[in-house]
Formats: C-alpha cells, sequence, structure tokens
C-alpha cells in the first residue's frame, strides 16, 4: 500500500466525519474500510488530524478486536466463544 493511498484515506475519512466530540473510532473505521486494516503508517498520520498521540491511537487499534493492521483474508469466520454458544456446541462449530 502506497504512502499516497494511506494518506488520501485518512483525510477522507477525517473529512467525511468532521468535527465530531471524540471522532477517533469513527475516523479507524472509515479507514479500514477504504484499505481494508489500519496499516501502521496511517497511525501518526490520524494523530496528528485528531491532535492526539501515536500512542492513543496505537493503543485504541491494538484494544479492539475489529480493527484489523494487515489486510484480512477473503473470508473472515467469527466463532461466538461465549458459554451460551459453547454449550449449543460452538466448539463444534469452530473445529
Amino acid at each position: 500500500m502506497s504512502d499516497q493511498t494511506i494518506a488520501a484515506a485518512v483525510a477522507a475519512a477525517v473529512a467525511e466525519v468532521g468535527p465530531q466530540p471524540g471522532p477517533l473510532l469513527e475516523v479507524l473505521h472509515a479507514v479500514q474500510h477504504r484499505l481494508g486494516c489500519v496499516p501502521e503508517e496511517a497511525v501518526p498520520l490520524i494523530a496528528e488530524a485528531l491532535n492526539l498521540s501515536r500512542a492513543e491511537v496505537h493503543g485504541t487499534v491494538t484494544f479492539y478486536h475489529f480493527f484489523r493492521r494487515t489486510p484480512a483474508g477473503r473470508w473472515v469466520v467469527q466463532v461466538c466463544r461465549a458459554e451460551s454458544c459453547l454449550s449449543m456446541g460452538g466448539d463444534a462449530v469452530a473445529a
């Protein structure tokens, strides 16, 4: 992914969200939607655009499981691991 592509995606995401209070999650979702992930190269651009530290942005990306740092495969499969799902055969589905 080129630096220009990443910069364009970040700029579009920030412009799309606008002056909302606390827009980081929305910007991260928009960047991931455009690029398929939130690459490390996007973190400093997002931090600068939102006047946040790189650590805040990186911490948010790594804390939430739904943000990817590399593009996902062709198919993404998610299996519930909660007790109620496990009791209904979730382990068999995962296997």
